[in-house]
């Protein structure tokens, strides 16, 4: 993507927001703008997310496969591998504590009271913690159509992995299929590509549904969780991973930062880190020169267990319910309470809606008020597209350092970054 499509994805977005702001508070009882309008950008927008989403299961598969067959030596595959495990698991620790830390300096909810100020009940699921044995059994898929039709990107990881290293394993023989593979690989980024075009309107599309839809009451209320929230995860995103990435690779964070500016304006509009698959690759292997084998691994991996920002969002936003009905969480309860956010994000998913799941779940484990997840859900959209934003930001920083420990990137990216 090039900067005038940078320019028009960032136009479209703060554009469709005014516009849907001004729906719902100026022309509110007019049938053609909250009905008629707000019905095709709803129908827009939504066409564009499934667009998206239509090239992310086919591009996870094919990407992955190539990058294994890519790879000169079968063995650089399990280093690669455990590089970009222990690197998104690290950073999704420390996103974790650094955001008990603040939750617990800051206390956000203390002195609200919002016990009994709810009449919407919200009965929680009753579903548990993910077994961290389910999940390892769970990768291996039983009916592979099965995985590919419910787009369970752990199963069709699982899938891509024994298939590049089959494709390897037959040397000289695999040369056709490496070949077909890889024009499938063409293939899928030129479709992304022609998506990509499209970015700009949909992203306008989205925001005007959103600014139709927030409830101003509810966001007074809770201005100071919100604000807590976003603050944190705006310093992840403009600060930690910018210099996380300079100080291991040597690119400047302003470089970085440029990199990934569509990256950054397109999870703000769909709030879904599988949907901004394709964005991510791009800035990796077009923005900052990382190898296809490496981002054709490790992007679509992040998408399904790299939630640093989904850890920030449901440790504040649990703090949050605890202190605004007054059942403060006491400081010897952190470390399982940590434990049990680790666990919750690695499960979130991809998709829009995935922290507010897991918000619910971890109420519901830790005893406290159903009622409370309908405050947190009344704004869960405005934190779900700063901490989608945060996720595949820290996609892009983890593959980008492991591509330095590699050796499968370029010298230090300098001040200007390559346009594509």
């Amino acid at each position: 993507m090039d900067k005038s499509l940078s320019t028009k994805i960032f136009v479209g977005l703060f554009a469709g927001l005014i516009i849907g702001t001004a729906i719902q508070y100026v022309f509110n009882d007019i049938a053609l703008f909250d009905t008629y309008l707000l019905g095709a950008a709803e129908g827009a927008g939504g066409m564009f997310v499934s667009l998206i989403k239509l090239l992310v299961v086919p591009l996870v598969f094919v990407s992955i496969v190539c990058g294994i067959v890519e790879l000169k030596d079968v063995k650089a595959f399990g280093r690669l591998g455990g590089k970009t495990f222990a690197l998104y698991i690290i950073n999704t620790i420390i996103a974790i504590s650094a955001a008990l830390a603040v939750g617990m300096i800051f206390q956000p909810g203390k002195g609200v009271n919002l016990a009994g100020s709810v009449s919407e009940t919200v009965k929680l699921t009753t579903t548990e913690t993910p077994n961290i044995f389910d999940l390892v059994v769970n990768i291996v898929p039983s009916n592979p159509v099965q995985a590919f039709a419910n787009g369970d990107m752990l199963q069709i990881i699982f899938m891509a992995i024994l298939t590049g290293l089959a494709i390897q394993a037959l040397d000289s023989r695999g040369g056709p299929a490496i070949r077909t593979f890889k024009v499938a690989n063409e293939i899928m980024m030129k479709l992304v590509g022609l998506v990509m075009s499209l970015a700009p309107y949909g992203v306008f599309a989205l925001m005007i549904q959103l600014g139709a839809t927030l409830d101003s009451n509810t966001l007074l209320s809770v201005a100071g969780y919100v604000a807590l929230v976003v603050s944190m995860l705006v310093f992840w995103i403009f600060f930690f991973y910018p210099m996380a990435v300079s100080l291991a690779t040597g690119t400047s964070p302003k470089t970085f930062l440029r990199a990934t500016r569509e990256q950054i304006l397109f999870s703000l509009s769909t709030a879904s880190s599988n949907a901004t698959i394709p964005v991510t690759m791009r800035t990796l292997t077009e923005k900052l020169n990382v190898s296809k084998s490496v981002a054709g691994f490790g992007v679509p991996l992040g998408a399904t267990m790299n939630m640093s920002g989904v850890s920030i969002y449901i440790a504040l936003a649990t703090i949050f319910v605890a202190n605004a009905f007054g059942q403060p969480i006491n400081s010897s309860d952190i470390v399982t309470l940590g434990l049990t956010i680790l666990l919750l994000s690695v499960g979130a998913g991809g998709v829009p809606g995935g922290g507010i799941v897991m918000v619910g779940v971890l109420l519901n484990q830790l005893g406290l008020p159903a009622e409370g997840l309908a405050i947190v859900a009344a704004v869960d959209r405005i934190n779900d597209m700063f901490c989608t934003s945060s996720n595949v930001v820290g996609d892009t920083a983890v593959n980008t350092i492991v591509a330095k420990t590699e050796g499968a990137i370029e010298e230090p990216v300098n001040a200007e970054v390559n346009p594509a």
